[in-house]
């Protein structure tokens, strides 16, 4: 284990920023919407201070900062950007065109509620919304990880058996913007550990020169879709074996989930983000008073660890599934993949939904309290619940 060069109090946007430092890739294309701003801007001001060799591209929207950075990335170079909520939106249309073209390109999420009405404060609707655009998503519960999973991202992206982009989640203004202490590690040793981008193939390959962005139409648009399916299924596979080689620089454990106190547990909540911490601190106040819970964080959510979320409840009486999204007129996102992973269990757990926080809604350890006592007591039901909504 190499140990870090300095522990230094960063918000998770400026933990994000000196992680993209680290890696200095060629391009960067940014617009700014609240809460992610302040990591491009940052990033912004190491261009100024010539800390990083990167093209910085100022663009008019966060539909030309994909176009921009699609556009780099099928050149054969590094390119990276951030955005969040209407932001991400307004890229949809490009950000399918990103995992289409197989671009790796890792962008940043300080995640924020969809209007209307207007809000600039947390809640998932924005990432689950693009759940299904082949972009992998991985989930951070803290500044620290936020900083160490840029790096993986970007190996996990550019791997040679993925080539598809991928999205780091932290919570807007939770984590976004709150300081905590954040190891950071050498920069030749992170610049080593991601080293340099093997382009697969590129437009500036003139030996090889290759038409990019082609129209497909019933001929080979199905296979190209498949092959974008294979690559998510490969990328769980790839994500362990990147994690296992960023272990050795950090020691951290970086496995689909994080199993917290779930030995001898009797029931479990699992959730993703920086709502995995309060749920720590109520596990082990309730775990003081005998009761046997646990939780599970969820880091990586496409492509879903079906196999691990089952094993991972096998023998647990009933689960509850916090999240800070709806499905309107469906189950909630997470509730819908935990539901299939657990489908092939012979003896099933009992489920219940909990959505909380939209809009930036505290989550509050009497919340999650409430919710492991309803599942001690098997008060579960068909319908959703919800925690810290005024009736």
């Amino acid at each position: 284990m190499i140990m870090a060069e300095k522990i230094v109090p960063l918000t998770g946007n400026y933990a994000i920023a000196e992680a993209m430092r680290q890696i200095n890739p060629e391009v960067v294309a940014a617009y700014p919407i609240t809460p992610q701003s302040s990591i491009v801007e940052m990033f912004s001001q190491f261009v100024s201070d010539g800390k990083v060799d990167t093209e910085m591209v100022r663009v008019e929207s966060e539909h030309s900062a994909m176009s921009a950075v699609v556009g780099a990335s099928l050149t054969g170079v590094r390119a990276m950007t951030a955005t969040c909520s209407a932001g991400l939106a307004l890229m949809w249309e490009i950000a399918g065109v990103a995992s289409g073209l197989r671009c790796p390109i890792v962008m940043a999420i300080a995640n924020r509620a969809i209007s209307a009405p207007i809000n600039i404060h947390c809640d998932h609707s924005d990432t689950m919304g693009a759940r299904d655009l082949s972009w992998i998503q991985i989930y951070c519960e803290n500044a620290q990880e936020a900083y160490e999973t840029m790096f993986l991202a970007l190996k996990l992206a550019e791997h040679k058996d993925v080539q598809l982009p991928v999205m780091v989640c932290e919570d807007g203004f939770i984590t976004s913007h709150c300081v905590q202490n954040v190891k950071i590690y050498d920069d030749h040793v992170m610049r080593n550990f991601v080293g340099e981008r093997k382009s697969v193939d590129n437009l500036f390959n003139f030996e090889n020169p290759i038409a990019m962005g082609s129209i497909e139409l019933q001929d080979y648009y199905f296979e190209t879709k498949r092959q974008q399916q294979q690559a998510m299924s490969r990328a769980l596979k790839v994500y362990l074996e990147v994690g296992n080689e960023l272990s050795k620089v950090t020691g951290n454990d970086y496995g689909y989930v994080e199993s917290y106190k779930m030995d001898d547990a009797e029931v479990a909540i699992i959730t993703m983000s920086s709502s995995a911490g309060t749920t720590k601190t109520v596990v082990d106040r309730m775990r003081e008073e005998g009761k046997k819970v646990g939780l599970i964080k969820l880091r990586l959510y496409r492509p879903f660890p079906h196999g691990e979320i089952r094993r991972s409840f096998k023998g647990i009486k009933a689960i509850g599934v916090l999240e800070r999204a709806f499905a309107y007129g469906a189950n909630a996102p997470l509730l819908s993949d935990v539901k299939s992973a657990i489908y092939e269990l012979s003896e099933k757990p009992k489920l219940q939904s909990y959505v909380f926080g939209m809009g930036g809604r505290d989550l509050l350890e009497e919340h999650v309290e409430h919710a492991f006592n309803e599942l001690l007591a098997g008060k579960t039901v068909k319908e959703e619940k919800y925690l810290g909504l005024r009736e």
